[in-house]
This record gives structure tokens, C-alpha cells and sequence, in this order.
């Protein structure tokens, strides 16, 4: 409303000039809404050359002019789109080939997203347009992150339009502002959320699950296929709107896997995760990115797991290698167990949610940029190598206007059997931030000895020390007290129920708009 009423100002303002030329309306126009954004120039210089498409030649509206920044950020992902393909014929390693496919892999998930938010349906809220947008940038982020991480970033790199993009995204996060929408009110009966279909509630209150699953997998052979990466293959042409669900019985399943963009509403589960296990060993030592090194790879929106480790196996030595990475919007997983090391859960982006699981790592093994709530997990932090220091999460939020970050929530920090002796050997930290405004939360959760008294550990210097955004509220345990905490000014001993709100399913994943019934328990609030 009041960015509309400064619209309608710069008009009564120009209409009052004696003679105004069209031009100059125009230019006025685009200054007004473009110095609102983190990167001005880049977007009057995008719209200014863009404007023969405007119907009638100057954006009238809030709306309007979003939507044109978005049809630019479209343009320009196609183009950097093209254009990396064409560079696909430059990569002169092993190395650069795995980073140049990330990128082609991350610009069309972005093109996808942005068709999307070009698109969107009549439930789509702004709140959806700024988990999308926020999506499309760290993708681009993840694009470059690759080169770095393998030591070839001076060659094709340097040749993808990746800073034009970024920073229309940016434009258009800073214009769209989620922190200035609330999200959907809560909408729960017999204290379950409600957003799938009653049978999907059967499929995760049940114990086993109950209903018929289209299809089984069994290593004996005792199902429809053998292999997970079978199944996924053979599912066939469907209605989206319902689930497809895949019964994987125990065992130990040495595949990795990628469930898709079109593989929607898909859900995965096994024995429990005693029994039902999917590994894999890729990792960064091995020469695949972070990103490809993931044992399963899920971005097919509503995505459900339940009763299954994931688990990485390459090793502390190894460095990067990742047992689950998550791009899917909508995503839920239960009772579920993610073994690794260094980079043990990618949560990459979108909206996830996490209860009843147990997550084993050492350096940033809880990291990404999505908006994601744990809840009633367990997480072990076990032994790094000599001279690391265990960091449980590296939150990747790169713009103070993506809706992202980490909450970790009525959950337990504690050592895992192999760092238990060595207790006094190694320090573990709560955080370290990764990217600039890096966000993580823990809200009563129970803290055990093994976390240093600083509670959050730098990254280098005071890089993101004070944009950064590290909260605690009401922790437990030997280490719950906040005294001793780091002083840097991003770091918030929060007192207050409302600001850790917050960070709750209900605020921070926007619970009503895809939490309303999967039938698992969880809290939409505080734990009072």
C-alpha cells in the first residue's frame, strides 16, 4: 500500500510539471521503484532496455513492475542458460565437466522456478514467490560454489553470466519483501497439520505404514524391482495431485538417487532405519561437487521419506560428501536417519521439515539455504579428523531477503559413541556462517557438554559476524546457558516468545500454506 501511494506521488509530481515528455514520466518511474532495490543500476539498465514490452509503457503498479522484473530475471536465466551449454565444449578437466553440469542442472531448475512465479496458481500467496526467488538465487549461488570447491574457477567460470541474474533475483526479493507478509493463518484438527490428502495422513500415523503401496522393492526379489533407481524409472505418467508411494523393504540399497522436478508428490518407506538403508560414497575427495556427491538427491516437490538412512560412507577423509541433498518445495521427513561426516544433509533450499530423525556428522554436516524446521531430532556429532573442529550447522543464506535459514527445535545436541572418549579432544560448535547472512536458530533444545561454551565458531575473521542472524531460546542441558556465548553483533540471546515465534512452523515455513496434514505430530508453535 504505501510503495502504491509513493507511486501514485511520483505521478501527481510529474503530471504537474509543465510539458512532461512520456521520456521523462518513464524515467522518473523507473527510479523511484529501481532505488528501492540492492542493485539500482542493474535494474533501471534491465528495464530501460526491456521497456518496448511494456504494454503501455510505463509499469503502473507494485505488481507490474515485480512481474517485469521477473520476465527479465527469466530472459537472462535463458540466456546463461544457452550460454552455458555452449561452454560445455571449454571445461578442460574432469573437474570443471562435474561443476559445468551443477550449472546446467541449477539454470534450468531456475528457469523452472521462475516459470513458476511467472505462473502461479490462484493459492499462490507472496510468501510462495519469495521461497521460489530465494530458490532461483541460491542456485546460482551453488553454480559458482562448485568451481570454487574444486579448484577451477578461473576458466568457464569466469565466462557464465551468473552476476546479472543474481542480482535481478535480488531486485526482485528486495521489492517483493517477505518479512512484509504474514503467513497463512493455522488450520489443524486433532492436533495434526492438514496439507495432503487423508490417505497420505494413513501412510505416517500407522506404524507400520498401512495403505498398499504402488509399488515394492526388495533386494530378494520378493517385490516389483530390485533396485530403488528401477522403481523410480518405471513410475508412470500420473495425475501429480496424487501420491505415488514406493515401499522399499530392509536392507542395504548401494545406489544414489535423483528424484527430480517431475517426479512430484512421491513418497519413499522402508523397515526403519535399523533395516532400510540407501548408501552411496561420492564425495568432493573423490572429485564430484558438494552438490553431486549426495547419496539421494530429492527436488520433486511434496516429497515424503519415512523410515530410511540415508548414508554417505566415503569418509571423514574425503571432506565433502553429502548422504541427502533437498531441493524439493513441501518436503517432509520422518523418523528418518542421515550418516555422514563433513556435509552430511544438504538442505539446500525450498521449505522442509524434519521430525523424529537422528542426523550423525562432523564439520557443517546440517547446511544449505532452505527455510526448514527440525523438530524432536537427535543430532550426533561424532569424531573429525585431527586439528577439525565439529560444526553442526553452515546456514547458506546469501541476500538479507530470501526467507531461509535453520531452526532447530525441542531437539538433542549430543556426541556420538566415537567422539564420546575423545570428549576433551575436539570442539563442536552450534554454527559457523557460511555466507553473509547466514540464520540459525535453536529453540528448547537440549544442549550436551560437548558444545563449546562460544557456542558458534567463525568462518574466517569477522567475515558475516555482525549480518548474520544466531538465536537461542530456552536450550537445556549442561550447555543451554547462553553465558559465554560469542559477542559478535549478529548473535541474539533471544528473551522474547514473540521473536522466537518466529522461527516456529507456523511463521517461518508458513505452516498453513503447506503444513495443513501429513499426519505426523509436530508443533506449529512454542513449546510452552
Amino acid at each position: 500500500m504505501a510503495k502504491s501511494l509513493g507511486l501514485i506521488i511520483v505521478f501527481i509530481s510529474l503530471l504537474s510539471l509543465s510539458s512532461p515528455t512520456l521520456s521523462s514520466i518513464f524515467s522518473n518511474t523507473v527510479d523511484f521503484w529501481c532505488n528501492q532495490t540492492p542493485h539500482p543500476q542493474t535494474c533501471k539498465h534491465f528495464v530501460t532496455i526491456n521497456s518496448h514490452r511494456l504494454q503501455d509503457g510505463i509499469p503502473k503498479s507494485a505488481f507490474q513492475f515485480k512481474n517485469f522484473i521477473l520476465q527479465i530475471a527469466m530472459d537472462q536465466s535463458v540466456k546463461a542458460q544457452i550460454h552455458i551449454m555452449w561452454l560445455g565444449s571449454k571445461c578442460r578437466s574432469k573437474q570443471e565437466k562435474a561443476a559445468w553440469s551443477d550449472c546446467t542442472t541449477l539454470y534450468q531448475d531456475t528457469i523452472n522456478i521462475l516459470n513458476q512465479a511467472l505462473n502461479p496458481t490462484k493459492q499462490s500467496t507472496s510468501y510462495d514467490l519469495q521461497t521460489w526467488l530465494s530458490t532461483a538465487l541460491t542456485n546460482i549461488d551453488t553454480c559458482q560454489t562448485g568451481f570454487h570447491e574444486l579448484g577451477v574457477g578461473n576458466n568457464v567460470l569466469s565466462l557464465i553470466p551468473n552476476k546479472n541474474v543474481s542480482e535481478i533475483i535480488s531486485d526482485f526479493l528486495a521489492l517483493n519483501n517477505a518479512s512484509s507478509f504474514i503467513p497463512p493463518k493455522k488450520t489443524y484438527k486433532n492436533g495434526l497439520p492438514r496439507w495432503l490428502p487423508p490417505n497420505d495422513r494413513k501412510l505416517l500415523e500407522s506404524s507400520p505404514p498401512s495403505l498398499s503401496p504402488d509399488f515394492v522393492v526388495a533386494k530378494d526379489g520378493s517385490g516389483d524391482f530390485k533396485t530403488i533407481k528401477e522403481a523410480l524409472k518405471a513410475i508412470p505418467k500420473r495425475n501429480e495431485a496424487k501420491r505415488f508411494v514406493i515401499y522399499v523393504k530392509r536392507g542395504i540399497y548401494n545406489e544414489n538417487i535423483e528424484i527430480g522436478n517431475s517426479m512430484k508428490n512421491i513418497m519413499l518407506y522402508g523397515d526403519g532405519t535399523r533395516l532400510t538403508i540407501i548408501s552411496g560414497s561420492r564425495s568432493v575427495g573423490g572429485g564430484s561437487t558438494t552438490f553431486n556427491s549426495a547419496t539421494v538427491a530429492v527436488t520433486g516437490d511434496g516429497f515424503i521419506a519415512r523410515g530410511i538412512t540415508f548414508r554417505n560412507t566415503a569418509g571423514p577423509e574425503n571432506h565433502q560428501a553429502v548422504a541427502l541433498r533437498c531441493g524439493a518445495d513441501l518436503s517432509v521427513f520422518y523418523r528418518c536417519a542421515f550418516e555422514g561426516y563433513q556435509d552430511t544433509l544438504y538442505v539446500h533450499s525450498q521449505r522442509q521439515f524434519y521430525k523424529e530423525c537422528n542426523i550423525y556428522g562432523t564439520v557443517d554436516f546440517i547446511f544449505g539455504n532452505a527455510a526448514v524446521v527440525f523438530q524432536s531430532c537427535n543430532i550426533y556429532a561424532r569424531r573429525p579428523m585431527q586439528k577439525q573442529k565439529n560444526a553442526i550447522t553452515a546456514q547458506g543464506r546469501t541476500d538479507p531477503n530470501q526467507n531461509t535459514g535453520i531452526c532447530i527445535q525441542n531437539s538433542r545436541v549430543m556426541a556420538a559413541e566415537d567422539l564420546v572418549p575423545v570428549l576433551s579432544s575436539f570442539k563442536t560448535f552450534l554454527g559457523r556462517p557460511w555466507r553473509e547472512y547466514s540464520r540459525t536458530v535453536f529453540l528448547q533444545t537440549y544442549l550436551d557438554l560437548l558444545v563449546d561454551p562460544a557456542g558458534w565458531l567463525e568462518w574466517k575473521g569477522d567475515f558475516a559476524l555482525h549480518t548474520l542472524y544466531y538465536g537461542e531460546y530456552k536450550n537445556l542441558g549442561p550447555r543451554g546457558s547462553t553465558r559465554g556465548r560469542v559477542k559478535w553483533g549478529g548473535y541474539h540471546a533471544i528473551t522474547s516468545a514473540t521473536e522466537a515465534s518466529k522461527f516456529t512452523v507456523e511463521n517461518f515455513i508458513a505452516g498453513k500454506s503447506w503444513l495443513p496434514a501429513t499426519g505426523i505430530p509436530f508443533l506449529f508453535g512454542l513449546d510452552d
